[in-house]
């Protein structure tokens, strides 16, 4: 190759790898563009979303009749000497009439035909249940359904044509830090909109079912009943709750989650109430030490502590019973198997997995319905014969039960097991909740009506390596699992 060439083949390659260094960098700078977009997902205005969805959401106003006072109570204490003051006033006044008194919330159209969603503490008890329009038209609206456990009402509003309404979204589909635009009636300023996002998941206040979003979008009262939007204008919940301590936001407040509120509607559109599955069990969390003393590897499942006649009883499920899978899924504890069991079609048969004796079962349960099942009936357990002796161990001191205890602690004629008398409040035994006066039925899952029963259940557990014993106690009926510590 000659000079000339080489100078001439140089600047060419120098060219080229410019052009792919440029082209590189331009690569790379729109995907950080792009996953800082994706990372930061901020919409320059929610104006677009609110001007979307406004038509279908509504303020709320009740009506109720509140009776009046036939008397100063309430104005000055009874005794006072303004007492007769004020009740001669009223009396010149005429006697004090009923009232109506009003209440104001939100809620949003559902469909074209007028299904209207609320909470259920906004119409309840109501009279009269007034919806206004964003427009500004207003129509009475009447009582579907309501669902007190989940605070969820269904309306309908009959209007002249079609309304436009809003959609659900998958609230499962919601993460933490995604945007959400709440939209309501607060403190009766109406149809005002505020915006943040999703703060956690899965929160739970004060019911079986609850599955709340928590958002530090602003919600104050009034906002109760309206929706809670993500980005692509879908109810991913219906705002409920505020925590603050002084009834304005402080940013944080509770919503509904949709895939809970979309099951309730179905039920309330069909229905006019609500039909839950009902397996017919009392149950209870594991602890580690409850879990240890039935030789389980993790406290996961739900531990069955009562089985009244029912679904359950039906199929085989008894006391003692560890719960951990429900039609398939997995029981992580009592509050994921009250929702499973909730959700799931009344009258379905469906397979339910418990760990008994080591080892476990599978059974086939037929559910019933929630709304229809009876009070829980204790399970008949045989008669046993009278102890009269009494013995301290673990820092209890029990005795047989005897017809005078049965009557004295006002127990049913077929009820047996030990009787703790007294606690010793310095031992694991008070610390774990065991009072004077708890009826042990069961120690070792196995039942016991003395007290050479109940030392029996201690060695078996110490000679099988356990550090606890499981004991069923009851207390006014209602029963429990205790771990209590036995190591010598």
């Amino acid at each position: 190759m000659t000079p000339q060439a080489q100078t001439q083949t140089l600047p060419r390659q120098s060219q080229a790898f410019r052009w792919l260094a440029v082209l590189a960098f331009s690569v790379l700078f729109l995907l950080v563009q792009a996953a800082g977009s994706i990372a930061r997902a901020a919409p320059e205005s929610f104006a677009g979303l609110a001007e979307q969805v406004s038509p279908a959401v509504v303020n709320i106003t009740t009506s109720t009749t509140v009776a009046g006072q036939t008397g100063p109570q309430g104005i000055v204490p009874e005794g006072s000497p303004f007492e007769d003051f004020f009740r001669e006033f009223q009396d010149r006044n005429g006697p004090d009439r009923p009232r109506r008194s009003s209440a104001l919330g939100s809620g949003f159209v559902i469909s074209e035909d007028g299904f209207v969603v609320t909470n259920n503490h906004v119409i309840e008890n109501a009279d009269e249940i007034l919806i206004e329009f964003f427009e500004g038209e207003e129509l009475p609206a009447e009582v579907i359904g309501t669902d007190p456990n989940t605070d969820i009402a269904l309306l309908k509003v009959e209007a002249d044509a079609p309304l436009d309404y809003v959609s659900f979204g998958d609230s499962d589909t919601a993460r933490v830090g995604d945007w959400v635009m709440a939209m309501g009636n607060p403190l009766g300023q109406g149809f005002s909109v505020s915006a943040g996002i999703v703060s956690a998941r899965g929160r739970a206040l004060s019911g079986s079912y609850d599955d709340y979003i928590q958002t530090d979008a602003a919600i104050n009262r009034g906002n109760s009943g309206g929706p809670l939007f993500n980005m692509d204008g879908e109810v991913i919940g219906v705002n409920t709750a505020i925590l603050s301590p002084n009834g304005g936001s402080i940013g944080i407040g509770f919503s509904m989650a949709s895939n809970v509120v979309t099951r309730v509607i179905d039920q309330l559109k069909e229905f006019g109430e609500t039909r839950r599955g009902w397996l017919g069990v009392s149950i209870q969390n594991l602890t580690d030490d409850v879990a240890e003393a039935m030789g389980l590897d993790s406290t996961d499942g739900a531990l069955v502590t009562n089985v009244p006649p029912g679904p359950a009883e039906d199929a085989g499920i008894e006391s003692g019973d560890v719960i951990v899978t429900f039609d398939g899924r997995d029981v992580e504890d009592v509050r994921g198997l009250v929702r499973q069991v909730g959700n799931t079609e009344v009258g379905k048969t469906v397979r339910v997995v418990v760990f008994r004796d080591g080892s476990t079962q599978t059974l086939r349960v037929t559910l019933g319905r929630r709304e229809e099942a009876e009070a829980a009936i204790p399970a008949a357990q045989p008669g046993g014969s009278e102890e009269p002796t009494e013995r301290e161990l673990f820092g209890l001191t029990l005795t047989p039960l005897t017809s005078e205890l049965r009557e004295e602690l006002n127990l049913s004629g077929d009820a047996t097991g030990l009787v703790v008398r007294d606690v010793d409040p310095s031992t694991e035994a008070y610390e774990k909740g065991l009072r004077a006066g708890d009826l042990i039925t069961e120690a070792g899952q196995q039942q016991v009506q003395s007290i050479s029963e109940f030392e029996d259940r201690v060695d078996e557990a110490l000679e099988a390596g356990r550090k606890s014993l499981l004991l069923l106690v009851r207390r006014a009926g209602d029963p429990r699992f205790v771990a209590l510590g036995i190591e010598e």
